[in-house]
């Protein structure tokens, strides 16, 4: 949180998706910073230290769940909240439950 202003990131490849989560973050008061790749988004969470990520899961190059992996793994961001928005699989669910502990996806 910056200035008291809870801050996001978007790291997400498709315009229209990017832009339809910039708004709806915006309007609820967030303070937005977004990156089309994990690269890019990997650079920008450590610099931004956001309150809540947002990562597609399917990415070019490395994937928004290879990414939460890095962050984690790199620290590269004491506490944060994510969302992954992916086309449901089994496997993608059972594999975030492992890395975060939760019981809820």
């Amino acid at each position: 949180m910056k200035d008291g202003m809870k801050t996001a990131l978007i790291i997400e490849d498709d315009l229209n998706n990017r832009k339809l989560e910039k708004d709806l973050l915006q309007g609820a008061g967030y303070i937005v910073h977004e990156a089309e790749d994990a690269e890019a988004g990997l650079k920008k969470a450590k610099k931004e230290s956001p309150d809540i990520i947002i990562l597609d899961y399917q990415l070019p190059g490395m994937s928004g769940l290879q990414a939460l992996e890095k962050i984690i793994a790199d620290r590269l961001h004491p506490s944060f909240d994510c969302l992954i928005h992916l086309q449901y699989s089994e496997k993608a669910q059972n594999t975030i439950l492992s890395m975060t502990d939760s019981t809820q996806v």
